[in-house]
């Protein structure tokens, strides 16, 4: 049996000095929570999948509840989660009025014979599950509708500027290994503030924002979405293990290719097959939280 690992992130961006203290708090949860569920004997996916839906009740993320504005002043959201054992994925994209968009990337991948649902469709499917539905006005928090104003009034904004200003909210993500030597990882967004309605980013396609596999590591990443897709920066990392590095060099490696290939801004975190932990990222922070082999957590905003 393997021992368990487990690491989460909640964005990587400029985020303001006054949100760090939340920051770490959601980490936190979130971490605690899925850990007890690999502690357990519960399988990898789950303990994903239940670390993310704390991430997406969460307002202090960009994600679920907290997700950002588009341009026409909607919330328009993106998930995927992935198994390591067998490269299954299930992902959504540009999803409206579901609370939990990691829940329902999870059912996609159960429960049909696809990968993607997109916009109206995956929304009428996750009512066809059952799922816990929400109004625009319950995702929407007075931080983003104040971000959207401003970029209404300031034209000169464009979307780089959420990574360089001092913000809240950002993309969350989670990687696991369960006992059973099974890696998974998952991530979920609200996208970009003031992007196009219909624009979808890195973290619903594979191998971009997320990727698992058990014979080289899992990943979830975090950042500028387009420029994590020129790199495929998920699948890049884990391909660096498998040519031989470590967690903590592979994710620094995958930071600095997609900086000097594409000027870049991001993070990923990452859990090789051996149950080593590595993350890194070229914004001025980004929040983390993992425990280490003494089952000790650990949470940062680097």
């Amino acid at each position: 049996m393997a021992k368990p690992a487990l690491i989460v992130h909640g964005g990587a961006w400029n985020i303001a000095m006054e949100e760090h203290a939340a920051h770490i708090h959601g980490v936190e949860k979130a971490a605690r929570e899925a850990w007890k569920l690999l502690q357990a004997g519960r399988p990898a996916l789950e303990a994903i999948e239940k670390a993310i839906m704390l991430m997406e009740d969460d307002p202090t993320f960009d994600a679920g509840i907290g997700s950002v504005l588009n341009s026409a002043g909607e919330i328009m959201m993106d998930a995927m989660i992935m198994d390591g054992s067998n490269l299954r994925v299930g992902s959504v994209a540009a999803v409206q009025g579901v609370q939990y968009p990691i829940q329902l990337a999870r059912l996609v991948m159960q429960q049909t014979a696809h990968m993607m649902l997109v916009g109206a469709g995956a929304r009428q499917f996750a009512m066809q599950k059952g799922m816990r539905m929400a109004a625009q006005a319950e995702l929407t928090v007075p931080r983003e509708v104040e971000r959207y104003r401003k970029y209404q009034s300031d034209p000169s904004l464009s979307p780089i500027a959420s990574f360089t200003l001092p913000r809240s909210g950002g993309t969350v993500g989670a990687v696991a290994l369960d006992q059973y030597g099974n890696l998974a990882a998952g991530t979920s967004t609200g996208g970009t503030p003031y992007s196009l309605p219909g624009r979808v980013g890195d973290t619903p396609l594979v191998g971009c924002g997320t990727y698992a596999d058990n014979e080289t590591a899992g990943a979830s990443a975090t950042g500028h979405g387009e420029r994590i897709m020129q790199v495929v920066l998920a699948k890049h990392g884990t391909d660096l293990i498998r040519q031989g590095m470590s967690a903590k060099e592979a994710t620094k490696a995958a930071i600095d290719y997609m900086s000097k290939r594409v000027q870049g801004f991001g993070g990923i975190i990452m859990i090789d097959k051996n149950g080593q932990v590595g993350f890194a990222h070229s914004t001025p922070h980004m929040a983390v939280a993992f425990y280490d082999e003494r089952d000790q957590l650990h949470s940062y905003i680097s």
